[in-house]
């Protein structure tokens, strides 16, 4: 293939996976299901793990806050709840259907709304204490982001940053073997004329992770500080055993610090978290 065909392929694809994420979050129903998937659902202890160990690294901060990548504001709500006063909160998201779920949410306690991508932020330079991308790098160009991040960050200023855990043993197998097999199975289920709406499969999500080491150096070369590492939603059973056991057993509402390792047990997590201090 010749380098015009190549970067021709290569801008077809960055183009079909942007619009693989802009379809997920496009409308009012993605925004809340987005929140239901929070209180209940397969999906529920892992966003109760990330938001636990966000909740860790902002336990010192306070200021003006960015959350970039803002989702339906879960953890605005979050914070105004808890920690009521410490923080200027502007929320940013591409999808204007998510800013109006916070502006329903949030908007009468002073929350900043703002429309934008994390690759391209409409703030000027050194405008926040604190940012925070939470669920948002794994759908991004994550070089740009935190090139963007450190732009918008005060000197100094923390960041917060989570992403998926590609080489965690629950990631490897849900991506590497448990969706190709939905994804085959519903083929096959359409080649047998099994109705559109009872086939399996999982959706082109637009996913691409990096693992923990590689995306603190590309924090460093963005302009952070990288401080300190954490691994969330630890769990030793694969999909979709997982689902199964999480109905029965819900003692991480309670212990939520259980779910979450700097040690020997970080491998199993799904995701992980890094703070970091803006340097330049």
């Amino acid at each position: 293939m010749t380098l015009p065909n190549r970067r021709r392929a290569a801008e077809q694809a960055t183009d079909k996976r942007d619009d693989a994420v802009r379809a997920q979050y496009a409308d009012a129903s993605a925004a809340s299901g987005y929140v239901a998937a929070h209180d209940s659902g397969p999906s529920t202890r892992y966003f109760f793990s990330r938001l636990h160990a966000v909740d860790q690294a902002l336990a010192p901060a306070s200021g003006d806050l960015l959350d970039i990548g803002c989702g339906p504001g879960i953890l605005i709500g979050h914070l105004l709840d808890r920690r009521p006063g410490d923080f200027q909160i502007t929320a940013c998201d591409r999808s204007p259907a998510m800013i109006d779920a916070v502006a329903q949410r949030a908007g009468h306690a002073g929350v900043r709304l703002s429309v934008g991508r994390i690759e391209d932020m409409p703030f000027p330079d050194d405008s926040f204490d604190v940012v925070v991308a939470m669920g948002v790098l794994e759908y991004a160009d994550v070089g740009q982001a935190l090139r963007e991040l450190a732009r918008v960050s005060r000197p100094s200023g923390l960041a917060v940053v989570t992403m998926l855990n590609p080489l965690s043993p629950y990631r490897a197998f849900e991506w590497g073997v448990y969706w190709p097999a939905l994804r085959l199975l519903g083929r096959i289920e359409r080649l047998i004329g099994v109705k559109p709406e009872k086939r399996h499969g999982v959706p082109r999500s637009g996913i691409r992770a990096v693992p923990a080491p590689r995306l603190r150096r590309m924090m460093r070369e963005a302009g952070f500080e990288p401080a300190d590492l954490v691994y969330y939603d630890l769990t030793p059973f694969l999909p979709p055993l997982d689902k199964i056991i999480r109905r029965w057993h819900q003692g991480w509402r309670d212990r939520p610090e259980r779910t979450v390792s700097r040690g020997a047990q970080r491998w199993l997590g799904t995701g992980y978290l890094i703070t970091a201090r803006r340097t330049r």
